[in-house]
């Protein structure tokens, strides 16, 4: 029995138009993770940030003194000056809500005050005291006690460090520490960096130990919306 040839007087195969549409698929799932993986380890760079922490502390001082020892009024403060500040192009929210946080050990409220790929700027603390990990991040955190006072220490400390209001303490990318915030303790804190690689360990302690999946749909929800907005507006 003669076999039909092709043009080239060959036939192809059995399969192998599939084994080539499977190669190129495979080739151009690898290449979007490479463009992911890329894209990933490029936010944080130093044009993404909006923010200066110098200048949020300066603002949390200011606030602190026109609070008089009132932590609400001390937050509405921080709101009117960042916003005045930062918030012409709208990267500045102003709907006041709080949402529980629990994240390495440790259990707040925060009120985000703006979120995007590169930056986050958030009211943080509790009224009855906590402590944990602090995490381990591709980003610089600026924690400026507004109420209160935040303890913390590193690997080989013997005596912790004490921070109050009006302090800055300062965790550099890739560093952690032991912290706790003493009985009441209020901060504005600002991180700049990767902040994606923040976010599993942001929502680890919810899937794995508090199971408040209310807490975890109300966080993404803002966070979310609040990264979208400024996305829309070229804010990575």
């Amino acid at each position: 029995i003669t076999m039909a040839k092709g043009k080239g007087g060959s036939v192809p195969p059995a399969g192998s138009s599939k084994s080539g549409s499977c190669c190129g698929c495979k080739n151009a799932l690898i290449a979007f993770a490479v463009v992911c993986a890329v894209g990933y380890f490029f936010i944080g760079q130093p044009h993404h940030f909006i923010f200066d922490q110098n200048e949020l502390h300066a603002i949390a001082k200011k606030a602190i003194q026109s609070g008089g020892g009132n932590t609400s009024m001390v937050i509405d403060e921080i709101v009117r000056m960042t916003h005045a500040k930062y918030g012409d192009k709208g990267h500045i929210n102003l709907n006041r809500k709080f949402i529980f946080n629990n994240a390495g050990g440790a259990m707040g409220a925060m009120y985000l005050l703006h979120a995007s790929l590169s930056e986050y700027l958030i009211i943080f603390g509790t009224p009855v005291g906590t402590e944990g990990h602090t995490g381990r991040f591709l980003a610089d955190d600026y924690f400026i006690i507004i109420d209160g006072e935040q303890w913390a220490f590193s690997e080989g400390m013997l005596d912790k460090q004490v921070f109050k209001p009006g302090d800055m303490h300062h965790l550099p990318r890739g560093q952690s520490q032991q912290y706790k915030m003493h009985e009441r303790c209020w901060a504005l804190e600002y991180a700049r960096g990767n902040i994606p690689s923040m976010l599993p360990f942001g929502i680890a302690d919810t899937l794995f130990s508090t199971i408040d999946f209310v807490t975890l749909y109300n966080t993404f929800a803002v966070y979310t919306e609040l990264v979208v907005s400024n996305l829309l507006m070229g804010k990575i």
